[in-house]
């Protein structure tokens, strides 16, 4: 079984693969927050198992192999079920689960985790939107796009938040933006200024503004779009 560290390493990879083609030291030294030194040794050593679980090439980055992304996959959907499960059915805040799934992920067994999916219907999305994959380690399909892709006057409703940091979800938790609130973009300012959105449906909703930043994680599937859920 793999340990800790080797699958926070496969986690944080395959979360950076998803925005970018191959993942460099330095981003995912910083990711994890250690430094790019000790990221080139576990990548050097995870590339030399037995079978191989990474490509890695000096100064070129790092790509998973069949066995790595298996092994990735499996460490992910172990984590968002947990955090479906602490916030679903023990009732943790958002914000919270991120932290809490990290101390149990790594230890719980393949059929706890399916025990697990049954339990919860077998759930296709975390309470951040995050899509588990499936025993079969697919991700379900969704057509989702960054907020800030969408024109004035155009709706779409948040499906995910592609960022754990718990102050941030806190702060959108207070603001309304949550998986399942519908957006409506009400104002662009130019020069990559913030966006103001109308929350919920009619005319008479809260106004949010956020900041590009803010808008590139939140994901929304545009009305009469398929998206989680």
């Amino acid at each position: 079984m793999p340990t800790h560290t080797v699958e926070q390493y496969l986690k944080a990879i395959h979360r950076l693969l998803e925005v970018q083609g191959r993942v460099g030291t330095t981003s995912l030294a910083q990711t994890l927050g250690v430094k790019p030194a000790s990221v080139t040794n576990m990548l050097q050593r995870l590339a030399q198992t037995s079978p191989p679980l990474l490509e890695y090439e000096r100064h070129r980055g790092v790509t998973f192999t069949a066995a790595g992304r298996k092994v990735a996959l499996r460490a992910i959907r172990h984590h968002r079920l947990l955090e479906l499960y602490l916030h679903q059915l023990l009732g943790y805040s958002w914000d919270r689960v991120h932290e809490e799934a990290d101390r149990m992920d790594h230890v719980i067994s393949t059929e706890f985790g399916d025990k697990l999916a049954a339990l919860m219907e077998n759930p296709r999305f975390d309470p951040h939107g995050d899509p588990i994959p499936t025993r079969t380690l697919e991700f379900p399909e969704c057509d989702l796009e960054a907020l800030g892709d969408l024109q004035v006057g155009q709706v779409g409703v948040l499906r995910r938040v592609r960022d754990d940091d718990p102050a941030l979800l806190r702060y959108l938790g207070e603001a309304g933006l949550v998986p399942g609130a519908r957006l409506t973009v009400v104002r662009k300012e130019p020069f990559e200024g913030p966006i103001t959105v109308r929350v919920g449906r009619g005319a008479k909703g809260p106004e949010q503004s956020v900041g590009v930043r803010i808008a590139r994680v939140l994901q929304v599937a545009r009305e009469g779009r398929r998206g989680p859920g």
